[in-house]
């Protein structure tokens, strides 16, 4: 396995969506690129990227927010991963996930997509479901509100003093499972 891996904040494109729980992902990849002192840059692959290194020598992070909108995320993922050639165990999706309660992170190897549409295109331009998720809680709607609805709405007031913490959480939820592996990370996090 190489030492590079592509980190793929989920999302929606423009000022509109940026504070919406669905783009949490955007949220986590920048906040490592603050931490790897990194700078977006456009890719041809339809992409923002930032890449950098998590120590001297250590695993290289190339970070990527789409700028197509959510469930057309997978094109500009396979092509990034194709562009650095890397193998799908190299990619890690960051993404929200209703079925978790708000600030809380889990991680997983694989497995369905929960309703997802931008995990689903994923899935389906990698041509498998055999990459790693970091998924970061955002709760589901009160009620039988709408789950699509509720995930293009920006956080509450209430979430949004704990969202600093939740987009901290998973970019260290990133950091580990790089640096150590799933079951290092899956232990703290899960």
């Amino acid at each position: 396995m190489s030492d590079t891996w592509l980190v793929v904040g989920l999302g929606n494109p423009g000022p509109g969506y940026s504070r919406n729980r669905h783009n949490i992902g955007y949220m986590v990849v920048e906040e490592l690129a603050s931490r790897l002192g990194a700078t977006f840059k456009t890719h041809k692959a339809k992409a923002l990227v930032a890449t950098g290194r998590l120590a001297v020598g250590g695993h290289k992070l190339i970070l990527a927010k789409p700028t197509v909108f959510m469930n057309l995320n997978g094109g500009p993922t396979a092509a990034l991963a194709k562009f650095y050639n890397l193998p799908a165990a190299n990619v890690i999706a960051v993404h929200d996930e209703i079925e978790i309660p708000f600030d809380t992170v889990k991680l997983k190897l694989g497995g369905g997509e929960g309703g997802h549409n931008g995990l689903r295109d994923i899935s389906r331009t990698l041509g498998t479901k055999d990459y790693y998720r970091v998924r970061a809680g955002v709760g589901r709607p009160p009620g039988r509100a709408d789950a699509a609805s509720h995930v293009l709405r920006d956080f509450s007031t209430a979430e949004n003093k704990a969202l600093p913490f939740l987009i901290d959480n998973s970019a260290d939820a990133v950091e580990l499972l790089v640096a150590e592996g799933l079951l290092a990370a899956q232990a703290k996090f899960n």
